[in-house]
């Protein structure tokens, strides 16, 4: 089988950031895959994923209610390395275009100090497995990249 197109991205040179990782035509429409690299992957600990699972409740939640993007939001949710998430948009967006965002998406997570939504046994799958501390953690220190991001962490390495 070919090899798909995010296994050549050279993990051993990705930084945390914002990374476009492809954009697809569905009709006439373009769909924007962005990889939300949270952690370096390789060299540093993944995260563990009651975090992981809480800030993908938070972080869709707030995407799909958020009153510019809501309607433009296709997908949130985690890699299965368990280093960021993927966050899929309608449009042909940029990663410095979405880079605000994520930004507001983060900070959200970051402070959010009450009841996880959908944190039931009737609304999820494993709503036991869930931290909100260490995803308030999580998303500070993705919040620290994202404030002192550079060009290199908006772009795949090569």
């Amino acid at each position: 089988m070919e090899k798909i197109t995010s296994f050549t991205i050279d993990h051993l040179k990705l930084l945390p950031g914002v990374y476009v990782s492809r954009k697809d035509q569905v009709g006439e429409h373009t769909l924007t895959t962005f990889d939300l690299r949270i952690t370096r992957p390789n060299y540093e600990p993944v995260i563990n994923t009651a975090e992981l699972h809480a800030i993908e409740h938070l972080g869709a939640t707030f995407l799909r209610n958020h009153p510019t993007w809501g309607d433009k939001i296709i997908y949130f949710g985690p890699m299965g390395c368990r280093t960021g998430f993927y966050l899929i948009v309608a449009g042909d967006v940029a990663s410095s275009d979405i880079l605000p965002l994520v930004k507001e998406t983060f900070l959200f997570i970051k402070d959010y100090n009450g009841e996880i939504p959908g944190a039931s046994a009737k609304d999820c799958g494993n709503y036991l497995d869930l931290n909100l501390p260490m995803a308030n953690y999580v998303a500070k220190k993705y919040v620290d990249t994202l404030e002192h991001i550079t060009k290199e962490q908006l772009v795949y390495p090569e």
